[in-house]
């Protein structure tokens, strides 16, 4: 593939340095979007991107292909969101134990970490958006939970790679 057209902005920095690595080191840097190998492999082996849509867009496609288990291995590599900031008022404790017991509660049902993409909420949306969540979320069957945990595990990789085609070291 050629560089850009006369009217195509060249990509930015990050991108370019991700366009730019051996294979083996974009894996490992799509790697750290989802942990599923096929899916860091299948994006790799497609570069270069000419922007971040276009990559982001190779995600989410790729997102869809996931097998159950690849889905299963990549949320068994997520971390488990984080506690939202403690913010000062009554009841932030209780809310903060609660969600602590909700996330166990989700483990032992669902067997992987609780995912969510919280990006474009305010701070002190945070603990009653996840709160929210993760109640509703653990009312879910299996295979209806499943389904949901894929499309938020394919909004954080998508965001995650928007990140990183910005930043690639």
């Amino acid at each position: 593939m050629s560089g850009p057209g006369p009217h195509t902005p060249p990509p930015a920095p990050g991108l370019a340095r991700l366009n730019a690595l051996p294979r083996d080191r974009a894996v490992a840097a799509l790697l750290t979007c989802c942990g599923c190998p096929r899916w860091a492999a299948r994006l790799a082996d497609h570069r270069p991107y000419p922007d971040a849509a276009a990559l982001q867009a190779a995600g989410d496609e790729a997102s869809y292909d996931l097998t159950p288990a690849e889905q299963a291995r990549a949320l068994a590599q997520e971390p488990p969101a984080p506690l939202p900031p403690a913010r000062p008022g009554p009841g932030t404790l209780a809310a903060h134990t609660a969600l602590r017991a909700a996330h166990a509660a989700y483990e032992r049902r669902f067997r992987h970490a609780f995912v969510i993409f919280l990006d474009g909420y305010h701070d002190d949306e945070l603990l009653d958006q996840t709160l929210h969540a993760i109640r509703t979320r653990l009312a879910h069957e299996p295979d209806e939970e499943r389904s949901v945990a894929a499309e938020e595990l394919r909004r954080l990789a998508r965001a995650r790679l928007g990140r990183l085609a910005a930043d690639c070291p």
